[in-house]
């Protein structure tokens, strides 16, 4: 098995460097492929990581859209290569060729086609499009006046699932994965006056894409978060990040990228509190270790302190807001800065209140959310189910002062044993990695949930434990575990049974006892958990449905008053569990599933949250809530 992962994380390595693995000689594949190696490999050629801080335009707004369920955009019949008269991506307008009146004719008109708003899913746009799945092509038009000595890129923040990237006719991109940013070069393919800007979108799932087809949450496919084109200097910072050592130093790296960037001094500030310089490479790098300031202020959920960190180099500066804190394990207990720790916290999708939600995570919508754990909850935990959320809401998490559990959708079940679905798992993760590394809120990288254990499957998740470890070892690694109940000397006993826990540094399992199964809510403190002595465990989730306003009922399911029940007696049983160190709930808010069609409860949503889809507070909500109030304060 250890054989099987080596050579799965080369070929991950040389897939993403653009270096086909049968081209390596063999004893490459056998010696060449340690995760730290593999992970260097996995670095996206631009990252713009102060991006948010740059000279950028913004593309949100109206664009135009065309579905094209049978993908004739792309191909025609038998793989061909799309019809002439169908290739939506063209830097052509279409009413007037037709006004000419040739013998052409064209079956698209992406300058005429219906609008809709960018970013968002287009679930929501009209009732048509509510359960669509496939290829939708988008469009729009922007000026980009040239300027001299710069360059200009396109960063897409996500798009979901599959991204095909045009700009004037011209492919310039694409890029899998629905939760995470990318970043293409259009310094050539820019022109003066009006740019038309096409992405194809693709929402299909199948066995080999992350995740596959079946889910519990919603397709949400499209521009689902901004877009920008944001201008460089030629030589310009490509990356830059600092974290807080375990020793109490401040370490961190520059990257430059351009014709300049070797040998250039490159300085960092810390706010008003510190400066250092340092000197870049042949490679354009440059590495900090550095003294941290006397007075640096350590972040935490109760004092957020956020430092105002600005990096320059060679004539480019950006800038970020960071915060300093040390997390680790001890035993069984988490550390944050040194002091033991109790993550009080709830689970969450990615969608915003209201009775349509579109994916649009704007700073309202997100805030809206988060205060409702942050104020409402009594919590200083929030677990980003179940992908990468947007940049907008953990950044917010950083500044409100929540603990953030992040993680890739390698859920329930994937090809495990396809070594294209681990270069995409491994990609994602690195593509989520570069991205938020210096959010301090960011403490937990899982690495799956749920997913059964097989020898390739434990291969599969250990390979991406390997590649979190290599790509950032200052942050933990969890994964939400499916738990074992067996008979001992006569009594029900939960166990983790599973191979994958020599992997992680804090233990996670999603436990259902009283709503799926056949256990009663009273039974429920009286359940006996039998887990590892010698590190932390959390509850990553456990749930019940209840429908807002449907009460006093006789206790029955989807009542308010079985699930405010339900939390009591889980929580009673959680008290029980030695070890445990931390509880996220599922969920928070009431989230859009084609799974959950019962017409009078669910029509369409997965009841589970602690409020309605329209913010509507359940009485679960207010049990949860009292019973962190007590937590907070108290030692583990």
């Amino acid at each position: 098995m250890k054989k099987l992962v080596l050579a799965l994380l080369v070929v991950a390595g040389c897939a993403a460097s653009g270096v086909a693995a049968a081209e390596l000689p063999s004893t490459a594949l056998s010696a060449a492929g340690s995760a730290a190696n593999a992970a260097t490999q996995l670095r996206p050629a631009f990252l713009l990581t102060g991006a948010l801080s740059r000279d950028s335009q913004d593309l949100s707004g109206q664009w135009t859209y065309s579905k094209d369920l049978y993908r004739t955009g792309l191909t025609d019949i038998n793989g061909w290569v799309a019809k002439s008269r169908m290739q939506r991506y063209r830097d052509l307008d279409v009413a007037t060729e037709e006004a000419r009146g040739t013998t052409d004719f064209y079956e698209f008109d992406m300058d005429r086609g219906p609008r809709i708003a960018v970013p968002g899913a287009w679930n929501a746009a009209t009732p048509e499009m509510r359960y669509y799945d496939g290829l939708v092509w988008f469009q729009r038009k922007f000026k980009a006046p040239a300027r001299e000595g710069e360059r200009a890129f396109l960063r897409f923040e996500a798009v979901n699932y599959k991204a095909y990237v045009y700009l004037n006719g011209k492919e310039i991109g694409r890029h899998e994965g629905g939760f995470t940013p990318f970043v293409l070069e259009v310094t050539d393919a820019l022109k003066e006056g009006d740019n038309r800007l096409t992405v194809g979108v693709d929402s299909t799932h199948d066995a080999q894409s992350i995740p596959t087809f079946i889910t519990d949450w919603d397709l949400y496919g499209g521009i689902t978060r901004p877009v920008r084109l944001i201008r460089t200097p030629a030589t310009f910072i490509d990356d830059a990040t600092l974290t807080l050592k375990p020793d109490g130093r401040i370490a961190g790296e520059v990257r430059l990228q351009g014709a300049q960037a070797a040998n250039q001094a490159v300085t960092v500030a810390i706010g008003a509190l510190s400066t250092a310089t340092a000197r870049t490479d042949a490679n354009g790098r440059a590495v900090f270790d550095i003294p941290a300031p006397a007075k640096l202020e350590r972040w935490s959920p109760d004092s957020p302190k956020l430092y105002d960190v600005r990096f320059s180099a060679g004539g480019d500066t950006v800038r970020d807001r960071i915060g300093f804190r040390t997390i680790a394990v001890k035993g069984n207990q988490i550390l944050l800065n040194g002091k033991p720790l109790f993550l009080r916290g709830i689970s969450l999708h990615e969608e915003e209140f209201g009775p349509n939600p579109a994916r649009n995570m704007t700073e309202q919508a997100s805030r809206a959310l988060l205060s409702e754990i942050k104020l409402g909850l009594n919590a200083n935990y929030v677990r980003l189910s179940h992908y990468p959320h947007s940049e907008t809401t953990v950044r917010l998490a950083d500044e409100m002062g929540l603990l953030v559990w992040s993680e890739i959708p390698v859920y329930w079940t994937v090809d495990w044993e396809n070594p294209a679905v681990l270069r995409k798992a491994l990609a994602m993760q690195a593509e989520t990695i570069y991205r938020d590394r210096n959010r301090a809120a960011v403490v937990l990288w899982s690495v799956g949930n749920e997913t059964p254990v097989s020898p390739a499957r434990t291969a599969f998740h250990g390979a991406m434990a390997d590649n979190v470890r290599a790509l950032d070892p200052t942050r933990l690694v969890s994964a939400a575990l499916l738990v074992d109940r067996h008979k001992e000397n006569g009594e029900d006993v939960t166990v983790i049974k599973d191979p994958l826990v020599d992997k992680l540094d804090v233990l996670a399992v999603n436990t259902y006892a009283g709503w799926y199964g056949n256990d009663t809510l009273d039974a429920l403190p009286t359940l006996k958990w039998k887990v590892p002595a010698d590190r932390p465990l959390i509850l990553s989730e456990f749930g019940a449905d209840a429908l807002a306003g449907y009460r006093n009922d006789g206790m029955k399911k989807f009542t308010e008053e079985y699930q405010a029940q339900y939390y009591r007696k889980t929580l009673a049983m959680a008290e029980k569990i030695p070890t445990l160190r931390g509880l996220s709930p599922w969920i928070l808010k009431d989230f859009q599933s084609p799974r959950r069609e019962h017409p009078v409860f669910q029509d369409g949503w997965n009841r589970k949250g602690l409020v309605s889809e329209t913010g509507a507070r359940k009485q679960a909500f207010g049990v949860l809530s009292d019973y962190y109030r007590g937590k907070a304060g108290t030692a583990p």
